[in-house]
């Protein structure tokens, strides 16, 4: 490990961040970021402070949990949950809106894509629609 302390210096530490912060667009979850951040914070603490390996190491460690924590703690708590309906129905042109409950589509002002409805948990219907060429874009589809 001896030669570890030797040579493994700042930049490193920044370069293996930067290939992590890289990483999260094949893996969009922000926890490659957030690792990725640490290494950086690790990086650039180390061109301050010299340490072993070994700490730089548990550093590093410490520091991608409390990101994690704090990500989970302080960005997810405040972010509403998607359901299933939301993610689908999520591309440009297309709603989703639940059948249980609601009255008909109007004809020609919404169309039906071929997708079959989709189950929720809760046991409703969701159906996608889209807007056909002479319904206004402002009007809620199957409300």
């Amino acid at each position: 490990m001896e030669w570890l302390d030797a040579s493994v210096v700042w930049w490193h530490w920044v370069t293996l961040g930067l290939l992590l912060a890289l990483g999260e667009m094949l893996l969009p979850s922000f926890f490659l970021l957030l690792v990725g951040v640490s290494a950086i914070c690790v990086g650039l603490l180390l061109l301050a402070v010299d340490m072993s390996f070994t700490t730089q190491l548990l550093l590093w460690g410490g520091l991608s949990v409390l990101d994690v924590v704090a990500w989970f703690v302080f960005v997810m708590a405040r972010t509403p949950a998607r359901t299933r309906s939301e993610v689908s129905g999520s591309s440009p042109g297309t709603m989703s809106s639940s059948i249980a409950g609601s009255a008909p589509c109007a004809p020609r002002r919404r169309v039906p894509t071929s997708t079959p409805g989709i189950r929720e948990p809760s046991g409703e219907t969701v159906t996608r629609c889209r807007v056909s060429e002479s319904a206004p874009a402002d009007s809620p589809c199957c409300s």
